[in-house]
């Protein structure tokens, strides 16, 4: 702890905030409370859990846990990271309308534009690396500016306090997800964020076991229109699943240093290769927002997309990768590759993906922290089959 303040550092919190020992036991690890009820002591009498759709102790404490970490005021824990984004959107109404990136995770617009959409709620989408665009989107109907910086795959930046000055001016709120750099590298609440949106699956919980969302907030009706809509909804973390990301959290600190380590060596060597056309990190001096990523971000993270000039060449690669695993999803301790036309865009289509820019030859890796050397010699056997 700083001699200087009384708030424990990152690590520190994460491995206590929340974790604190089971005060029936004195276990150290935060106990699965897996049950559906709780006994209440007579009519309207009991000691704040009643039903566990509702609230659980081992919830509860990742809620705390989380809320800490990004700097909010309290978290809300749901089943997936979209789980957790159509929750906040039951804070807006037919009529009003959102301004979105144009380089979303491809579930995103898919939940906007075939779920929400329905219901009367507008959508738009620019490119929210300029703020100038992002500000002229915005209308007297606006209530939602929804960003994913660095986007996913081409890993874009957006500028956070920029954006958020022009939201407060605007009274419209600022939704970021963090999920590719963590709270750990990135803290957009302190940035202006109104809320903070996590797929908990990915480096949070970070070991590829678990499914989970988290929506930080940072007012108190958000606390409780989200905590409404997890009774009346329904779509809750399972205990197991908040343990597992309790158990995840406690070496986030760790970890996210060993990935950003291994994806800047991933980074420069993927530079130097003669079969890779492009890489897009924004840890590469020549990445467009280098500058704002060094003011933005404590690091650069893990995650890399790069070209390898065709559907035929990333196919070829792909087949051969070895120590990579090829597969949806990122943020585990193991290297995960894979290709976002085919995967995590393939529901965005072929002329929404050439409008913003991701080819078939499009490869993504999520740099896991084994051996960084082993990563690099895989990459490159697997890049000699082009």
């Amino acid at each position: 702890m700083n001699k200087k303040t009384s708030t424990p550092g990152f690590a520190t919190r994460a491995i206590h905030t929340g974790q604190e020992p089971d005060a029936e036991t004195g276990a150290v690890t935060v106990p699965i409370y897996a049950t559906s009820t709780y006994v209440q002591q007579e009519i309207g009498k009991h000691k704040g859990y009643e039903y566990a759709r509702v609230s659980n102790p081992t919830r509860t404490r990742l809620e705390e846990n989380l809320a800490s970490l990004e700097g909010g005021i309290a978290s809300r824990v749901f089943a997936s990271g979209m789980a957790a984004i159509n929750a906040l959107c039951t804070m807006y109404k037919s009529g009003d309308h959102v301004v979105a990136g144009n380089n979303l995770y491809g579930g995103v617009p898919r939940l906007f534009n075939q779920v929400l959409a329905g219901y009367g709620i507008e959508f738009a989408y620019v490119d929210t690396s300029d703020v100038r665009s992002v500000e002229r989107a915005i209308r007297k109907s606006t209530r939602m500016v929804y960003v994913e910086t660095p986007t996913n795959p081409l890993m874009a930046l957006s500028d956070l306090k920029a954006i958020s000055e022009v939201c407060r001016r605007k009274h419209v709120d600022l939704v970021v997800d963090n999920t590719f750099m963590s709270p750990y590298f990135q803290q957009p609440i302190a940035l202006g964020a109104d809320m903070v949106v996590h797929s908990t699956t990915k480096f949070l919980n970070g070991h590829s076991d678990g499914l989970g969302g988290v929506v930080v907030c940072t007012r108190p009706g958000q606390v409780e229109q989200l905590s409404f809509v997890q009774k009346a909804a329904g779509a809750i973390l399972s205990p197991f699943e908040c343990w597992l990301v309790l158990r995840g959290v406690k070496t986030l600190a760790v970890r996210m240093e060993q990935h950003d380590r291994n994806g800047r060596a991933v980074a420069d060597f993927l530079v130097q290769h003669k079969k890779v056309r492009k890489v897009f990190y924004p840890g590469l001096p020549d990445h467009p927002q280098f500058e704002l990523a060094k003011q933005q971000m404590t690091g650069f993270g893990a995650m890399i997309s790069f070209e390898t000039g065709s559907l035929n060449n990333a196919n070829k690669m792909l087949r051969k990768v070895r120590v990579c695993s090829l597969g949806e999803s990122l943020g585990g301790v193991e290297t995960l590759i894979s290709h976002p036309a085919t995967m995590t865009h393939a529901a965005v289509g072929e002329r929404g993906r050439k409008e913003i820019g991701i080819t078939d030859g499009m490869v993504r890796i999520s740099v896991g922290i084994e051996d960084v050397d082993d990563i690099i010699a895989d990459l490159d056997q697997a890049l000699s089959a082009i």
